[in-house]
């Protein structure tokens, strides 16, 4: 008996320590440089987690030449906590590169090879004036896609201006595109510092509501991308009801909206955490104005109002207030809060909300 209880406990620690390993996960295993200026050193960034029970140790890491220089996390990394290797790449000869960094450690028998690619030039394209947004090595020319007031029927287009700057052909791709909104790409990929257009296509009549819809889409740097704030772009589009059927009469006793401010200044932020303004809506019709959708362009804005329908001669007071922490790092468009009402001659509303950092 007591022998068959050793042999037992030998065997659980066996499958114990079998099952008690340390284990790599990387963010990405092929860094693209895109293009990189002669002689100008340029860094990879590897970020790994360890996804494994055990604390992962990093015993070395090799290069395939000697004009890359490596550094990485040297203390154990406990799971679920993240190590960094970087790899500085000397760029002193021109041309198309693809190095290699090899990876030894507690988790794995072998080494583990992750690839930096890339083209070093003597001439480097600026994107900065037309594509001002960079995605990994793609450029944009905006990350914000508006379908402005469409009627039932409209099909408008957008079209976003898309740069290549990776050292290789890029197919550009939205991804999480909404079942109203086709994308194209022309031409369909992009050759090494070419520069393209995605056209989009809001589809009004497949829209799911009428008034705002807001949501995000996010553009692929590589095939298998994944998605995060990192490629993300916003994309509203605004569908208005149909008044074509009112007749004279009714037109007349309509409803007219009026806003105390169409932009309101809430100064400067500084070191607060919020900022608070107030916008009064008032009714100068001859009917109950509804406020059918209310929308904000930035999640840092936040609306409060206490009816949503407003008699004749009457008026609501809106409070709108600003989260400063979040708006200091999302202040690349204005932001707005926009309505749509039952006012045939304003069905859309707009309060553009203006801040200084």
């Amino acid at each position: 008996m007591r022998r068959t209880l050793l042999t037992l406990s030998i065997l659980m620690m066996a499958v114990l320590g079998v099952s008690a390993q340390p284990k790599l996960s990387f963010d990405t295993e092929k860094y693209d440089f895109g293009a990189i200026m002669w002689k100008q050193p340029a860094t990879a960034k590897f970020v790994i987690t360890n996804t494994g029970n055990k604390p992962l140790v990093i015993h070395k890491v090799e290069t395939s030449c000697g004009c890359v220089v490596s550094s990485w996390t040297k203390k154990p990394v406990r799971p679920h906590r993240t190590a960094v290797v970087e790899a500085t790449f000397d760029a002193r000869m021109l041309g198309h590169f693809h190095k290699f960094v090899r990876i030894y450690s507690n988790a794995t028998a072998k080494p583990v090879s992750l690839s930096m690619i890339g083209m070093v030039s003597s001439e480097i394209v600026d994107y900065s004036r037309n594509y001002p947004i960079q995605i990994g090595s793609i450029h944009i020319d905006t990350d914000h896609i508006e379908f402005e007031d469409a009627n039932k029927g409209d099909n408008p287009v957008f079209e976003l201006k898309v740069a290549n700057g990776s050292s290789k052909d890029y197919t550009p791709v939205l991804m999480h595109l909404p079942s109203y909104i086709e994308a194209e790409a022309v031409p369909e990929k992009l050759a090494p510092r070419e520069g393209g257009i995605v056209r989009l296509t809001f589809h009004s009549d497949k829209a799911p509501f009428l008034g705002i819809n807001r949501t995000s889409v996010y553009l692929s740097r590589y095939p298998g991308d994944t998605v995060g704030e990192d490629n993300q772009l916003s994309l509203i589009s605004v569908l208005l009801p149909d008044f074509s059927g009112l007749t004279a009469a009714q037109k007349a006793n309509a409803p007219v909206i009026r806003l105390s401010h169409e932009e309101l200044d809430l100064g400067t932020m500084g070191d607060k955490k919020t900022l608070k303004g107030t916008v009064t809506i008032s009714n100068e019709g001859r009917s109950t104005l509804m406020l059918q959708d209310l929308q904000v362009t930035n999640p840092a804005l936040n609306v409060s109002v206490k009816k949503q329908t407003i008699e004749p001669g009457k008026s609501v007071k809106m409070r709108i207030t600003v989260n400063a922490k979040y708006l200091r790092n999302h202040l690349e468009h204005t932001p707005r809060v926009m309505m749509i009402t039952n006012d045939p001659r304003h069905p859309k509303s707009e309060i553009k909300i203006k801040v200084k950092k």
